[in-house]
Protein backbone atom coordinates (compact mmCIF):
# COMPACT_ATOMS: atom_id res chain seq x y z
CA UNK A 1 0.00 0.00 0.00
CA UNK A 2 0.93 3.63 -0.71
CA UNK A 3 2.19 5.18 2.07
CA UNK A 4 0.70 8.78 3.00
CA UNK A 5 4.16 10.79 2.29
CA UNK A 6 4.59 8.77 -0.88
CA UNK A 7 1.27 9.95 -2.13
CA UNK A 8 2.08 13.51 -0.68
CA UNK A 9 5.28 13.48 -2.79
CA UNK A 10 4.17 12.66 -6.12
CA UNK A 11 1.53 15.02 -5.76
CA UNK A 12 4.04 17.96 -4.48
CA UNK A 13 4.73 19.06 -8.24
CA UNK A 14 1.19 19.27 -9.38
CA UNK A 15 0.50 21.35 -6.70
CA UNK A 16 3.03 23.78 -7.46
CA UNK A 17 1.95 23.48 -11.37
CA UNK A 18 -1.50 24.60 -10.20
CA UNK A 19 -0.59 27.21 -7.99
CA UNK A 20 1.82 29.03 -10.52
CA UNK A 21 -1.15 28.83 -12.93
CA UNK A 22 -3.28 31.06 -10.97
CA UNK A 23 -0.59 33.61 -10.16
CA UNK A 24 0.83 33.51 -14.02
CA UNK A 25 1.18 37.06 -15.25
CA UNK A 26 0.21 38.55 -18.28
CA UNK A 27 2.73 39.90 -20.54
CA UNK A 28 5.43 37.69 -22.58
CA UNK A 29 8.70 37.80 -25.18
CA UNK A 30 7.51 37.55 -28.10
CA UNK A 31 7.86 35.90 -31.55
CA UNK A 32 4.25 37.31 -32.23
CA UNK A 33 2.90 36.17 -29.15
CA UNK A 34 4.92 33.08 -28.39
CA UNK A 35 7.35 33.11 -26.07
CA UNK A 36 11.23 33.41 -26.94
CA UNK A 37 12.03 30.50 -25.12
CA UNK A 38 11.01 28.09 -22.21
CA UNK A 39 12.78 27.56 -18.90
CA UNK A 40 15.88 30.26 -17.99
CA UNK A 41 18.72 27.67 -19.53
CA UNK A 42 16.81 28.21 -22.60
CA UNK A 43 16.27 31.62 -22.49
CA UNK A 44 19.91 32.11 -22.19
CA UNK A 45 20.54 30.50 -25.33
CA UNK A 46 18.16 32.44 -27.51
CA UNK A 47 15.74 29.29 -27.10
CA UNK A 48 17.61 26.90 -28.71
CA UNK A 49 16.36 24.03 -26.49
CA UNK A 50 14.69 21.03 -28.83
CA UNK A 51 18.30 18.68 -28.19
CA UNK A 52 19.17 20.24 -24.92
CA UNK A 53 18.70 17.67 -22.48
CA UNK A 54 19.63 19.46 -19.06
CA UNK A 55 16.26 21.07 -17.81
CA UNK A 56 13.00 19.99 -16.99
CA UNK A 57 10.96 21.68 -19.69
CA UNK A 58 10.79 19.03 -22.16
CA UNK A 59 6.92 19.73 -22.19
CA UNK A 60 7.75 23.03 -23.74
CA UNK A 61 10.51 22.08 -25.98
CA UNK A 62 11.16 18.83 -26.83
CA UNK A 63 8.61 15.61 -24.93
CA UNK A 64 11.36 13.61 -25.67
CA UNK A 65 14.02 14.68 -23.74
CA UNK A 66 12.17 13.52 -20.15
CA UNK A 67 13.84 10.14 -20.71
CA UNK A 68 17.17 11.96 -20.40
CA UNK A 69 16.85 14.75 -18.15
CA UNK A 70 17.50 12.99 -15.19
CA UNK A 71 15.39 13.99 -11.96
CA UNK A 72 14.92 17.95 -11.32
CA UNK A 73 12.84 20.24 -10.56
CA UNK A 74 13.19 24.07 -11.42
CA UNK A 75 11.08 27.02 -10.59
CA UNK A 76 11.80 30.49 -11.26
CA UNK A 77 10.55 33.55 -12.35
CA UNK A 78 11.18 36.16 -15.17
CA UNK A 79 10.88 40.40 -14.93
CA UNK A 80 9.32 41.34 -18.08
CA UNK A 81 9.66 45.30 -19.17
CA UNK A 82 8.46 45.59 -23.15
CA UNK A 83 7.63 49.32 -24.22
CA UNK A 84 5.01 49.66 -26.70
CA UNK A 85 3.62 52.60 -28.38
CA UNK A 86 1.56 54.18 -31.01
CA UNK A 87 1.95 56.96 -33.70
CA UNK A 88 -0.27 58.98 -36.00
CA UNK A 89 0.66 61.75 -38.63
CA UNK A 90 -0.66 63.35 -42.17
CA UNK A 91 -4.60 62.64 -41.44
CA UNK A 92 -7.39 65.78 -41.64
CA UNK A 93 -9.45 64.05 -39.63
CA UNK A 94 -8.03 62.48 -36.65
CA UNK A 95 -5.39 64.92 -35.06
CA UNK A 96 -1.84 63.58 -35.07
CA UNK A 97 -1.01 61.98 -31.50
CA UNK A 98 1.63 59.83 -29.68
CA UNK A 99 0.91 57.86 -26.79
CA UNK A 100 2.83 54.77 -25.32
CA UNK A 101 1.54 52.06 -23.50
CA UNK A 102 1.43 52.04 -19.07
CA UNK A 103 2.15 48.81 -17.50
CA UNK A 104 5.40 48.01 -18.58
CA UNK A 105 6.89 45.35 -15.33
CA UNK A 106 5.27 41.95 -15.55
CA UNK A 107 6.34 38.67 -13.39
CA UNK A 108 6.11 35.49 -14.99
CA UNK A 109 6.42 32.17 -13.16
CA UNK A 110 7.88 29.24 -14.75
CA UNK A 111 7.97 25.51 -13.63
CA UNK A 112 9.38 21.89 -14.33
CA UNK A 113 9.84 19.15 -12.94
CA UNK A 114 10.85 15.89 -14.49
CA UNK A 115 11.86 12.15 -13.26
CA UNK A 116 13.90 9.16 -14.51
CA UNK A 117 11.41 6.22 -13.34
CA UNK A 118 13.39 3.75 -15.15
CA UNK A 119 16.65 4.05 -17.61
CA UNK A 120 14.07 3.50 -20.58
CA UNK A 121 11.01 5.75 -19.20
CA UNK A 122 10.96 9.37 -18.06
CA UNK A 123 8.07 11.83 -17.10
CA UNK A 124 7.37 15.07 -16.16
CA UNK A 125 5.23 18.35 -15.95
CA UNK A 126 5.73 22.02 -17.00
CA UNK A 127 3.93 24.90 -16.49
CA UNK A 128 4.19 28.00 -19.10
CA UNK A 129 2.34 30.07 -20.88
CA UNK A 130 1.92 32.49 -23.78
CA UNK A 131 0.56 36.36 -24.07
CA UNK A 132 -0.71 39.06 -26.05
CA UNK A 133 1.59 42.05 -24.50
CA UNK A 134 -1.21 43.82 -21.73
CA UNK A 135 -1.79 46.91 -23.68
CA UNK A 136 -2.86 49.52 -22.10
CA UNK A 137 -3.25 53.27 -23.51
CA UNK A 138 -4.43 56.48 -21.87
CA UNK A 139 -7.62 58.14 -23.20
CA UNK A 140 -8.74 61.29 -24.47
CA UNK A 141 -5.92 61.98 -26.90
CA UNK A 142 -8.19 62.68 -30.17
CA UNK A 143 -11.71 63.94 -30.51
CA UNK A 144 -13.16 61.83 -33.16
CA UNK A 145 -16.19 63.61 -33.63
CA UNK A 146 -17.94 62.86 -30.28
CA UNK A 147 -15.57 64.55 -28.00
CA UNK A 148 -12.67 62.94 -26.79
CA UNK A 149 -12.02 59.88 -27.06
CA UNK A 150 -9.10 57.16 -27.18
CA UNK A 151 -6.76 56.51 -30.47
CA UNK A 152 -9.47 54.25 -31.89
CA UNK A 153 -12.39 56.80 -31.19
CA UNK A 154 -13.53 54.43 -28.19
CA UNK A 155 -13.91 56.22 -24.46
CA UNK A 156 -11.70 55.39 -21.65
CA UNK A 157 -8.42 53.72 -21.90
CA UNK A 158 -7.45 51.65 -24.68
CA UNK A 159 -6.17 47.90 -24.46
CA UNK A 160 -5.93 43.95 -24.58
CA UNK A 161 -4.89 41.35 -22.20
CA UNK A 162 -4.18 37.74 -23.76
CA UNK A 163 -3.09 34.98 -21.42
CA UNK A 164 -2.46 31.65 -22.34
CA UNK A 165 -1.76 29.17 -19.85
CA UNK A 166 -0.17 25.60 -20.40
CA UNK A 167 0.43 22.10 -18.40
CA UNK A 168 2.01 19.76 -20.09
CA UNK A 169 2.09 16.60 -18.23
CA UNK A 170 5.13 14.49 -19.96
CA UNK A 171 6.03 10.86 -20.56
CA UNK A 172 8.60 9.68 -22.74
CA UNK A 173 10.44 6.37 -23.97
CA UNK A 174 13.83 5.55 -24.92
CA UNK A 175 13.61 2.59 -27.65
CA UNK A 176 17.67 2.06 -27.70
CA UNK A 177 20.38 4.36 -26.17
CA UNK A 178 20.46 6.49 -29.08
CA UNK A 179 16.36 7.60 -29.93
CA UNK A 180 13.37 8.47 -27.67
CA UNK A 181 9.97 9.51 -28.57
CA UNK A 182 7.80 11.71 -26.15
CA UNK A 183 4.43 12.75 -25.98
CA UNK A 184 2.88 15.98 -23.78
CA UNK A 185 -1.20 16.53 -23.40
CA UNK A 186 -1.15 20.04 -23.39
CA UNK A 187 -4.03 21.05 -20.96
CA UNK A 188 -5.08 24.84 -22.15
CA UNK A 189 -6.84 27.98 -20.23
CA UNK A 190 -6.80 31.41 -21.82
CA UNK A 191 -8.22 34.60 -20.60
CA UNK A 192 -9.20 37.36 -22.57
CA UNK A 193 -10.08 40.92 -21.76
CA UNK A 194 -10.39 43.84 -24.09
CA UNK A 195 -11.56 48.18 -23.30
CA UNK A 196 -12.07 51.46 -25.31
CA UNK A 197 -13.05 49.69 -28.78
CA UNK A 198 -16.37 51.48 -28.40
CA UNK A 199 -15.33 53.21 -31.98
CA UNK A 200 -15.52 50.05 -33.51
CA UNK A 201 -19.26 49.16 -32.52
CA UNK A 202 -20.64 50.15 -36.03
CA UNK A 203 -18.96 47.52 -37.61
CA UNK A 204 -19.73 44.61 -34.96
CA UNK A 205 -21.88 41.51 -35.45
CA UNK A 206 -22.98 42.23 -31.65
CA UNK A 207 -21.53 45.84 -30.46
CA UNK A 208 -22.77 43.96 -26.53
CA UNK A 209 -19.81 41.91 -26.84
CA UNK A 210 -17.50 43.97 -29.12
CA UNK A 211 -15.59 45.55 -25.69
CA UNK A 212 -15.77 46.52 -21.57
CA UNK A 213 -16.98 42.91 -20.81
CA UNK A 214 -14.31 41.93 -18.44
CA UNK A 215 -12.35 39.08 -18.68
CA UNK A 216 -13.74 35.64 -20.43
CA UNK A 217 -11.95 32.85 -20.33
CA UNK A 218 -11.39 29.69 -23.09
CA UNK A 219 -10.12 26.43 -22.21
CA UNK A 220 -8.93 23.18 -24.64
CA UNK A 221 -7.05 20.03 -24.99
CA UNK A 222 -4.04 19.61 -27.15
CA UNK A 223 -1.13 17.31 -27.65
CA UNK A 224 2.94 18.12 -28.03
CA UNK A 225 5.07 15.32 -29.75
CA UNK A 226 8.47 14.78 -29.70
CA UNK A 227 11.78 13.10 -31.07
CA UNK A 228 15.18 12.63 -30.06
CA UNK A 229 18.15 11.40 -31.70
CA UNK A 230 21.78 11.50 -30.04
CA UNK A 231 23.79 10.52 -32.96
CA UNK A 232 26.87 10.12 -30.97
CA UNK A 233 28.14 11.08 -27.93
CA UNK A 234 29.07 14.70 -29.24
CA UNK A 235 25.73 15.48 -31.65
CA UNK A 236 21.54 15.78 -30.74
CA UNK A 237 19.02 16.57 -33.09
CA UNK A 238 15.55 16.93 -32.09
CA UNK A 239 12.11 17.50 -33.39
CA UNK A 240 8.98 19.10 -31.99
CA UNK A 241 5.31 19.39 -33.56
CA UNK A 242 1.98 20.61 -31.65
CA UNK A 243 -1.17 20.55 -33.87
CA UNK A 244 -3.94 23.67 -34.15
CA UNK A 245 -5.82 23.30 -30.55
CA UNK A 246 -8.85 24.31 -31.16
CA UNK A 247 -10.00 26.73 -28.05
CA UNK A 248 -13.77 27.17 -26.34
CA UNK A 249 -15.04 30.19 -27.48
CA UNK A 250 -14.34 33.99 -25.80
CA UNK A 251 -18.41 34.45 -25.31
CA UNK A 252 -18.28 37.47 -24.05
CA UNK A 253 -16.35 38.88 -27.21
CA UNK A 254 -18.08 37.02 -29.90
CA UNK A 255 -18.44 40.89 -31.89
CA UNK A 256 -15.06 40.54 -32.26
CA UNK A 257 -13.08 37.86 -32.71
CA UNK A 258 -14.07 36.13 -36.08
CA UNK A 259 -15.95 32.87 -35.71
CA UNK A 260 -18.06 34.88 -32.75
CA UNK A 261 -15.00 34.71 -30.53
CA UNK A 262 -13.19 31.85 -31.72
CA UNK A 263 -9.40 32.17 -30.65
CA UNK A 264 -7.83 29.30 -31.02
CA UNK A 265 -3.79 28.12 -30.64
CA UNK A 266 -1.89 27.13 -33.55
CA UNK A 267 0.36 24.82 -35.00
CA UNK A 268 3.60 24.90 -34.34
CA UNK A 269 7.16 22.64 -34.88
CA UNK A 270 10.52 23.55 -34.11
CA UNK A 271 13.60 21.26 -35.26
CA UNK A 272 16.56 21.33 -33.22
CA UNK A 273 20.59 20.32 -33.24
CA UNK A 274 23.35 20.91 -30.08
CA UNK A 275 26.80 19.95 -30.88
CA UNK A 276 29.48 19.98 -28.78
CA UNK A 277 32.73 21.26 -30.23
CA UNK A 278 35.03 21.25 -27.42
CA UNK A 279 34.71 19.39 -24.10
CA UNK A 280 32.95 22.21 -22.40
CA UNK A 281 31.45 23.75 -25.04
CA UNK A 282 27.72 23.12 -26.98
CA UNK A 283 26.40 25.20 -30.04
CA UNK A 284 23.10 24.60 -30.10
CA UNK A 285 20.47 25.86 -33.04
CA UNK A 286 16.02 25.60 -33.55
CA UNK A 287 14.27 26.15 -36.28
CA UNK A 288 10.56 27.11 -35.49
CA UNK A 289 7.37 27.58 -37.85
CA UNK A 290 4.14 29.05 -36.14
CA UNK A 291 1.28 29.06 -38.64
CA UNK A 292 -1.31 32.01 -37.14
CA UNK A 293 -2.96 31.66 -40.68
CA UNK A 294 -4.60 28.61 -39.51
CA UNK A 295 -6.50 31.10 -36.88
CA UNK A 296 -8.79 33.34 -38.52
CA UNK A 297 -9.57 36.03 -35.64
CA UNK A 298 -5.64 36.11 -35.76
CA UNK A 299 -4.94 36.21 -39.45
CA UNK A 300 -7.88 37.46 -40.95
CA UNK A 301 -6.86 41.01 -42.55
CA UNK A 302 -8.29 43.95 -41.35
CA UNK A 303 -9.59 45.21 -44.85
CA UNK A 304 -12.12 43.08 -44.63
CA UNK A 305 -13.76 45.92 -42.64
CA UNK A 306 -13.99 48.03 -45.52
CA UNK A 307 -16.23 45.17 -47.11
CA UNK A 308 -18.39 45.14 -45.02
CA UNK A 309 -17.78 42.03 -43.14
CA UNK A 310 -18.91 42.65 -39.96
CA UNK A 311 -16.47 41.83 -37.20
CA UNK A 312 -17.43 38.73 -35.49
CA UNK A 313 -18.14 36.57 -38.26
CA UNK A 314 -16.41 33.71 -40.01
CA UNK A 315 -14.94 36.14 -42.26
CA UNK A 316 -14.98 38.87 -39.84
CA UNK A 317 -11.67 41.09 -39.88
CA UNK A 318 -9.00 40.20 -37.92
CA UNK A 319 -5.08 41.34 -36.99
CA UNK A 320 -3.59 40.11 -39.94
CA UNK A 321 -1.08 38.09 -39.05
CA UNK A 322 1.00 35.74 -40.52
CA UNK A 323 2.48 32.91 -40.77
CA UNK A 324 6.71 33.12 -39.16
CA UNK A 325 9.99 31.55 -39.40
CA UNK A 326 11.83 31.73 -36.30
CA UNK A 327 15.73 30.79 -36.04
CA UNK A 328 17.41 30.63 -32.22
CA UNK A 329 21.28 29.90 -31.89
CA UNK A 330 22.74 29.82 -28.72
CA UNK A 331 26.32 28.97 -26.95
CA UNK A 332 26.71 27.32 -23.91
CA UNK A 333 30.39 27.20 -22.38
CA UNK A 334 31.53 25.62 -18.95
CA UNK A 335 33.65 28.56 -17.85
CA UNK A 336 34.82 26.18 -14.21
CA UNK A 337 33.59 23.18 -12.62
CA UNK A 338 30.24 25.25 -11.14
CA UNK A 339 29.92 27.64 -13.04
CA UNK A 340 28.36 27.67 -17.04
CA UNK A 341 27.83 30.45 -19.10
CA UNK A 342 25.39 31.26 -22.26
CA UNK A 343 24.29 33.59 -24.83
CA UNK A 344 22.22 33.33 -27.39
CA UNK A 345 20.48 35.30 -30.32
CA UNK A 346 16.36 34.59 -31.69
CA UNK A 347 15.52 36.34 -35.17
CA UNK A 348 12.17 36.02 -35.71
CA UNK A 349 9.90 37.13 -38.84
CA UNK A 350 7.38 40.01 -37.83
CA UNK A 351 3.89 38.68 -38.31
CA UNK A 352 2.36 42.12 -38.47
CA UNK A 353 1.66 43.45 -42.12
CA UNK A 354 1.66 47.42 -42.78
CA UNK A 355 -1.73 47.13 -43.93
CA UNK A 356 -2.99 45.96 -40.86
CA UNK A 357 -1.48 48.31 -38.41
CA UNK A 358 -4.48 49.87 -36.92
CA UNK A 359 -5.66 46.75 -35.73
CA UNK A 360 -2.22 45.90 -33.86
CA UNK A 361 -2.29 49.21 -32.04
CA UNK A 362 -3.74 46.89 -29.02
CA UNK A 363 -1.60 43.89 -30.00
CA UNK A 364 1.93 45.04 -31.42
CA UNK A 365 4.05 41.53 -31.61
CA UNK A 366 6.39 43.74 -33.60
CA UNK A 367 10.04 42.53 -32.44
CA UNK A 368 12.01 40.48 -34.45
CA UNK A 369 15.61 40.02 -32.73
CA UNK A 370 15.94 39.01 -29.37
CA UNK A 371 19.89 39.34 -27.78
CA UNK A 372 20.04 36.81 -24.54
CA UNK A 373 23.13 35.88 -21.79
CA UNK A 374 22.53 33.54 -19.30
CA UNK A 375 24.32 31.16 -16.66
CA UNK A 376 23.87 29.05 -14.10
CA UNK A 377 25.85 28.58 -10.55
CA UNK A 378 25.77 24.82 -9.23
CA UNK A 379 25.48 25.81 -5.32
CA UNK A 380 26.25 22.33 -4.71
CA UNK A 381 25.65 18.72 -6.12
CA UNK A 382 22.30 18.67 -5.82
CA UNK A 383 21.18 22.80 -5.79
CA UNK A 384 21.93 25.50 -8.73
CA UNK A 385 20.70 28.96 -9.73
CA UNK A 386 20.38 30.09 -13.20
CA UNK A 387 19.55 33.68 -14.71
CA UNK A 388 19.05 34.68 -17.66
CA UNK A 389 18.76 38.29 -19.58
CA UNK A 390 17.05 39.09 -22.52
CA UNK A 391 16.99 42.27 -24.83
CA UNK A 392 14.97 42.91 -28.16
CA UNK A 393 15.80 45.83 -29.67
CA UNK A 394 12.95 48.66 -30.53
CA UNK A 395 11.20 47.24 -34.15
CA UNK A 396 7.91 49.39 -36.21
CA UNK A 397 5.38 48.75 -38.61
CA UNK A 398 4.01 51.50 -40.69
CA UNK A 399 0.84 51.89 -43.22
CA UNK A 400 -2.12 53.84 -44.07
CA UNK A 401 -4.73 53.97 -41.21
CA UNK A 402 -7.76 51.87 -41.59
CA UNK A 403 -9.83 54.93 -40.73
CA UNK A 404 -8.24 56.11 -44.14
CA UNK A 405 -9.51 53.05 -45.86
CA UNK A 406 -12.83 53.48 -44.57
CA UNK A 407 -13.35 57.23 -45.92
CA UNK A 408 -11.78 59.46 -42.85
CA UNK A 409 -8.33 60.76 -43.60
CA UNK A 410 -6.49 59.55 -40.82
CA UNK A 411 -3.29 59.53 -42.72
CA UNK A 412 -0.60 56.96 -41.33
CA UNK A 413 -0.22 54.90 -38.11
CA UNK A 414 3.40 53.51 -36.49
CA UNK A 415 3.12 50.69 -33.54
CA UNK A 416 6.85 49.93 -32.10
CA UNK A 417 7.77 47.51 -29.06
CA UNK A 418 11.12 46.51 -27.26
CA UNK A 419 11.43 44.11 -24.54
CA UNK A 420 14.16 43.41 -22.27
CA UNK A 421 13.79 40.22 -19.15
CA UNK A 422 15.39 39.46 -16.61
CA UNK A 423 14.90 36.13 -15.32
CA UNK A 424 16.33 33.89 -12.16
CA UNK A 425 15.44 30.15 -11.52
CA UNK A 426 16.69 27.62 -8.91
CA UNK A 427 16.87 24.15 -9.45
CA UNK A 428 17.11 20.87 -7.65
CA UNK A 429 18.79 17.66 -8.29
CA UNK A 430 17.69 14.26 -6.97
Amino acid sequence: MTSSRTTTTRLRPLAVALILGGSLSSAFATNGYFSHGYGMKAKGMGGASVAMTDNAFAGANNPAVAVWAGNRVELGVDVFMPKRGMERTGGAALSAVAVDSDSNVFYVPEFGYNRALTDQLGVGIAVYGNGGMNTDYAGGQVNCGGGAANVLCGSGRLGMDLQQLIIAPTVAYKVNDKHSFGISPLLVKQIFKADGLQGFSGMSSDSTRLTNNGTDSSSGFGVRLGYLGKLSDKFSVGASYSPKITMSKFSQYAGLFAGQGSFDIPENYALGLAFQVAPDVTIAADYQRIMYSGIPSVTNPSSNATLGIPLGSANGPGFGWTDINVVKLGVQWKATQNLTMRAGVNVSENPVKSSDVTFNIIAPGVTTTHYTVGGTYALSDKTELTFSYMYAPSNSVSGTSLYTKLGMDAGNETIKMSQQALGIQFGWKF
